[in-house]
């Protein structure tokens, strides 16, 4: 085989060594691609020393050696930091691992920060959810959280229009789609 013939071969197994090492960093492939990489630097290897007289070729062939050298020092320092304990990816599954072992101790203090479930949240939130279903709508949309998030944000604007903080929130449907609803609570019920 020749020169002509080996480029496109030497291109397509660094591409694919490329794809593999990033693979390898991300925690995809378990090994470092050591097989793959061997099998780049024999065909570099094989024309390091031979004179390539056609001037395409010769270019192509030092651009993809320096794009593997450049690859092979970005390589080079990832599994250094990989083996010194300082890559950002391990850092964080040890970090991760961390809070799920931490939460896994400690879940009867966390029961104890988590908020009371407020029971006229639950039926606003429940109602939303029944009108949605009755209106041919998927389900969710909004989350409990983001309920939450906006009704104590309209809160303080509505008790100043209406003249109190008693407010009672309620869901109807208008126009085929449902709303909430804010209105003074009734005393009287």
């Amino acid at each position: 085989m020749g020169i002509a013939e080996d480029l496109p071969i030497l291109e397509s197994r660094l591409t694919e060594l490329i794809t593999r090492y990033e693979q390898y960093f991300i925690g995809v492939e378990k090994r470092e691609p050591l097989r793959l990489l061997a099998e780049v630097d024999q065909l570099v290897r094989r024309y390091a020393t031979a004179p390539i007289t056609n001037t395409m070729y010769k270019h192509r062939y030092t651009s993809l050696v320096a794009r593997l050298s450049s690859y092979r020092q970005l390589w080079n320092k990832t599994v250094r930091e990989i083996e010194e304990g300082r890559y950002a990816r391990d850092r964080f599954r040890a970090r991760l691992n961390e809070e799920r072992r931490e939460q896994g101790e400690g879940m009867e203090r966390r029961r104890d920060i988590l908020p009371p479930v407020d029971p006229d949240l639950e039926r606003v939130y429940r109602e939303l959810q029944e009108a949605r279903s009755a209106c041919n709508l998927p389900p969710g949309g909004v989350t409990r959280e983001q309920l939450a998030a906006t009704l104590a944000k309209q809160r303080p604007e509505l008790s100043r229009r209406l003249g109190t903080d008693d407010i009672r929130f309620r869901v109807v449907v208008e126009n085929g789609k449902p709303r909430i609803k804010a209105g003074k609570t009734d005393t009287h019920t």
